[in-house]
């Protein structure tokens, strides 16, 4: 059966490809359908989710799954958030999203101002059809701090930055499995699986 994931993204269809190959998933991108992103004009990751996921199944008319993630600092009253990939614009990199949150935490002369506690964030729903009233939804969270250098040349987005205190690594420092595995994605993913093996059986 495909399942359409409601992204372009490539690593994420490589992550969820080995997850549901075994369920006998096919997933593939709405990008290769010529499905534009839905607007995501929630506050929160699950239902920026859910709307998207909505979206590539009824343009697709396949089932679908969607993720919404990044990353929450507290101290900035919840920024990034749903707004992770485009904190610094529309038309931000990695570098300019980093930079902006790095000039919010700390000085300039690399002193903090604020409390760099933080954590990644993500929500994923899989629909049936675009109209499917019992969505399936798993969320996940991964705890850590941010720091002020980047480290690691692994992942991407904020991971150079985001410090695992019990690893004394940062994301971009961790080998691709142990990430899979500890990261909010992975977290989520893991919740996600037994439910959708209960739905095909």
């Amino acid at each position: 059966m495909q399942v359409v994931l409601a992204s372009g993204n490539q690593g994420k269809l490589k992550e969820l490809q080995r997850l549901f190959t075994p369920l006998g998933l096919d997933v593939i991108t709405q990008q290769s359908l010529g499905i534009a992103g839905a607007e995501e004009p929630f506050a929160t990751f699950v239902e920026n989710a859910l709307t998207k996921a909505r979206h590539a199944s009824k343009q697709s008319k396949l089932p679908a799954i969607a993720d919404d993630s990044g990353l929450v600092v507290p101290s900035l009253g919840g920024a990034p958030g749903v707004h992770s990939a485009r904190f610094a614009g529309d038309n931000a990199t990695d570098a300019d999203n980093n930079q902006k949150l790095i000039t919010q935490l700390f000085d300039s002369n690399g002193q903090p101002i604020k409390a760099t506690s933080a954590h990644f964030y993500c929500a994923l729903v899989f629909v049936t059809a675009a109209d499917d009233p019992a969505p399936v939804l798993a969320t996940g969270r991964w705890f850590g701090e941010i720091q002020y250098q980047a480290c690691g040349d692994n992942g991407f987005g904020y991971d150079p930055y985001f410090f695992v205190p019990e690893l004394q690594l940062t994301s971009a420092q961790l080998p691709a499995a142990d990430k899979n595995r500890l990261s909010h994605r992975g977290q989520a993913s893991a919740k996600l699986l037994p439910q959708l093996s209960e739905l095909f059986g």
